[in-house]
């Protein structure tokens, strides 16, 4: 019951970051994306991985790693618009 609470949790704060994700690689904008609060960001979920590995807990490990993959997506996205930008 508790896991199955983590990963509805995951799972909603997954999807979250799609409308993010949507804007920078579909619609090519990344106004207001701060790629250092996005760092930190990671940086943290990196440490709730770990957190999560160390318990074990199936719900943290999935939610971290797969909000990790969203957020670096978000960071590799704004990199490339940028750098292609004059």
């Amino acid at each position: 019951m508790l896991e199955s609470i983590g990963f509805a949790a995951g799972v909603l704060g997954i999807v979250a970051w799609i409308p993010q994700v949507k804007t920078v690689w579909v619609d090519k904008k990344h106004d207001g994306v701060s790629l250092p609060t996005f760092a930190v960001v990671a940086l943290a979920l990196t440490l709730w991985m770990i957190y999560g590995i160390l318990l074990p807990s199936p719900a943290i490990i999935f939610s971290n790693v797969a909000a990790l993959l969203m957020i670096l997506s978000v960071i590799i996205g704004v990199a490339k618009i940028r750098k292609n930008e004059p």
